[in-house]
C-alpha cells in the first residue's frame, strides 16, 4: 500500500463526516406521561381561555410570599399539540404573573426558571383545561359572577364543539359536575341571563363584583318590567323596544360600581316606562312589583332587600317624590309577599325533637345512630370536591347541602295508628329486637288489612315476620281485599310456602295497589302506603337480626 502523502491526509482529515439518511425531527415530542421539567419564562405563557380577567384579590400576599419563600407550588403545565409554548393547565395564572413581576424587577434567576410538572394534552383537552381552571381559581381565590359566568358559556361552547349539538341548561350543569365543577341549573339560568343582558350594559360594576343576589334582583326586575311592557305596549305603540330601554337604563348606573342600587336602577326604568307608555308611575310600580312577587312564589326565592345607598341622591323622572312611592309600595305590597313566601324550614333539632314526639321516645336531637340508619348507601365524594362545592356555594350564597342537617327533615311523614309513623326508615333502639319488631309488623299488617274489610284475617304470630293469614271468612271476598290479603300474605309466608302464594298474587295486581293505573279496584291509601313501607322496612330488620343470631349460635 503506498504511503499517505501529507495533502491526501490533509484532505481526509477535512472530509465531513457521515450524512443522515432519514428525516430529522425538528424537536423532541412531548412526554406520554407525567413528567418534571424545568421551564423559563420565556417557553411559559398563561392560558388563554382562563375565566379570571380581573386582579386576584390575593395578588399581593401570594406576591410577597413568593418574593420571601420562592414558588412552593409550581403550576402544572401542558401544551396543545403542535404549539412552540407550553401553558398553565389547572391555574396558576396569577402565579406566572407574579413570576413575571419579580424577575424584571429582581432578575432573579429562581423566579425565571421554574420546575413544573408536565402533564400531557388529554383527549378532551380544552374542556378538562377550562374546568380545571375553573375549579382552581375557586380554590385559590372566588371569581366574581361574571366570570364564573363566562367560564359556564364558554365551557358552553366547548361541549356544544364537541357533541355537534346545542345543549340545554340542565344538562350543562350535568355535564360541569361530571367534569369537577359542580353548579345548580338554576345557577346557569342567572349566568347565562347575566352575560346576554347584563355584561354589554354594565362590565364595569359586573366585574367590580356584583353579586349573585343583586344579579338576580335585575333578572327577576327585567323578567317583570318585560311582561308588563308587553301588556300596555299592544295598544300604546311606544315606538321602542323593552330590550333597548332596559339596556340604556342600565349604561346610566356603570359609572360607580360602589354605589350601584338596583332599587335606583328599578326606580329610573318604571320612569321611563311610565313616560314612554303615558302610564301613571305608582301603578308601573304596583305592577312590576306584583310581577315579581309572583314569580319568586313560584320558585320559591325569598325576596332580598339590599341596603340604601344614602351618598347617591336617586334620579329624578318629573315623578313627585319617587322614592317615597316606592317606599310606599313596598309597604304596600309587604302583606302580599309575605303571604306569598313560603315558611322557613324548621332547624334541625326541632324537627327531630317532632319527629321524636310523634314516636313518642322522648329523644330531643338525633344522635349518630339515629343519623347513621337513615344512610342507605353513602354518597361517595372527596375532600377536594367537597371543598369545591363548598366554595362555589359560597361564593353564589346558598346553603351547601347538609346531610347531618336535613336527613331527618328531608321527607317528613305523618301515618296514625297505634303505633304512629313519623319516620319510615328510623328504628329506635327500644324497638330493635326480635319480639318488638314482629309486634310493630303484625299491628302493621292487621291496619292495613282492615283498610280492606279482611283485618280479622290477620293473626299475630310468634316466629315468621310476626303474623300469619287465614282464610277469609267470606268464600267471594271484594277483589280490593283479595288482593291486599294476597299481598300480605306473600309477604309472611316461609319460603316453602311463598311459592303458592306467589302464584295466587299477581304482579299486575301489585302495580293496582301501589300506584293504581290499570287495576279493576281501588289503590291502597297513602296512609296504608306509608304502613306497607314501614312493614317492609322492619321486616328487613327483622331478617338481618335473625341471620346476626344464627351467626352467633355456630360460631364456637
Amino acid at each position: 500500500m503506498a504511503s499517505l502523502t501529507p495533502q491526501d491526509m490533509a484532505t481526509r482529515l477535512l472530509a465531513g463526516g457521515f450524512g443522515r439518511v432519514g428525516p430529522s425531527a425538528p424537536a423532541l415530542s412531548d412526554p406520554i406521561a407525567d413528567t418534571p421539567m424545568v421551564v423559563t419564562l420565556d417557553e411559559l405563557r398563561p392560558y388563554d381561555h382562563d375565566p379570571r380577567v380581573t386582579r386576584n384579590p390575593a395578588y399581593d400576599d401570594i406576591k410577597a410570599s413568593i418574593r420571601e419563600r420562592g414558588l412552593d407550588a409550581p403550576p402544572a403545565i401542558t401544551r396543545r399539540p403542535g404549539e412552540p409554548t407550553y401553558m398553565v393547565r389547572n391555574g396558576g395564572n396569577t402565579r406566572l404573573a407574579i413570576l413575571r413581576e419579580l424577575w424584571a424587577e429582581t432578575r432573579d434567576e429562581r423566579f425565571f426558571r421554574i420546575p413544573c410538572l408536565f402533564r400531557p394534552w388529554p383527549a378532551r383537552g380544552e374542556i378538562v383545561v377550562l374546568t380545571g381552571h375553573l375549579a382552581e381559581n375557586e380554590l385559590r381565590g372566588g371569581l366574581t359572577f361574571i366570570e364564573r359566568a363566562l367560564g359556564v358559556e364558554r365551557a358552553r361552547e366547548f361541549y356544544e364543539r364537541e357533541g355537534g349539538q346545542s345543549m340545554s341548561q340542565s344538562e350543562l350543569a350535568r355535564r360541569l359536575a361530571a367534569d369537577g365543577f359542580p353548579v345548580q341549573r338554576s345557577h346557569v339560568s342567572r349566568m347565562e341571563d347575566a352575560v346576554r343582558f347584563l355584561l354589554p350594559a354594565i362590565p364595569t360594576v359586573l366585574y367590580a363584583g356584583l353579586g349573585r343576589h343583586q344579579v338576580e334582583r335585575l333578572g327577576v326586575l327585567r323578567r317583570a318590567a318585560e311582561r308588563t311592557w308587553e301588556g300596555r305596549a299592544k295598544t300604546r305603540h311606544p315606538g321602542v323596544d323593552f330590550a333597548g330601554l332596559f339596556q340604556d337604563v342600565l349604561l346610566q348606573f356603570d359609572a360607580v360600581p360602589d354605589a350601584f342600587s338596583t332599587q335606583r336602577v328599578q326606580d329610573e326604568l318604571v320612569g321611563q316606562m311610565a313616560e314612554l307608555l303615558q302610564a301613571d308611575y305608582d301603578t308601573l310600580s304596583l305592577e312590576i312589583d306584583d310581577c315579581e312577587s309572583r314569580e319568586r312564589a313560584l320558585s320559591g326565592e325569598p325576596r332580598r332587600e339590599e341596603p340604601v345607598v344614602q351618598s347617591a341622591p336617586a334620579p329624578s323622572r318629573g315623578v313627585p317624590a319617587p322614592i317615597a312611592a316606592t317606599q310606599g309600595i313596598e309597604s304596600a305590597g309587604a302583606a302580599a309577599r309575605a303571604s306569598q313566601t313560603p315558611a322557613p324550614a324548621p332547624a334541625p333539632a326541632a324537627a327531630a325533637a317532632a319527629a321524636a314526639g310523634g314516636r313518642g321516645d322522648g329523644a330531643q336531637e338525633p344522635g349518630d345512630d339515629r343519623l347513621q340508619g337513615h344512610v342507605a348507601s353513602a354518597a361517595p365524594t372527596t375532600p377536594r370536591l367537597q371543598s369545591i362545592q363548598q366554595l362555589v356555594a359560597d361564593q353564589m350564597g346558598d346553603e351547601r347541602p347538609d346531610f347531618q342537617a336535613d336527613a331527618l327533615r328531608a321527607i317528613p311523614v305523618q301515618a296514625g295508628g297505634l303505633y304512629p309513623i313519623s319516620d319510615v326508615w328510623y328504628i329506635d333502639p327500644a324497638l330493635d329486637t326480635l319480639q318488638g319488631l314482629r309486634t310493630h309488623i303484625a299491628q302493621f299488617a292487621r291496619e292495613i288489612a282492615q283498610e280492606a274489610a279482611v283485618g280479622g284475617c290477620i293473626e299475630a304470630s310468634d316466629g315468621g315476620i310476626g303474623y300469619d293469614c287465614r282464610a277469609p271468612d267470606t268464600p267471594t271476598p271484594p277483589p280490593f281485599g283479595h288482593a291486599v290479603l294476597r299481598l300480605l300474605q306473600v309477604l309472611s309466608a316461609t319460603p316453602l310456602q311463598r311459592d303458592e302464594a306467589a302464584q295466587a298474587f299477581r304482579l299486575d295486581e301489585l302495580a293496582c295497589l301501589l300506584h293504581g293505573h290499570g287495576g279493576s279496584f281501588a289503590r291502597l291509601s297513602d296512609t296504608a302506603t306509608v304502613k306497607l313501607f314501614r312493614l317492609v322496612r322492619l321486616a328487613r330488620r327483622l331478617h338481618d337480626l335473625e341471620a346476626a343470631d344464627d351467626d352467633a349460635g355456630e360460631t364456637p
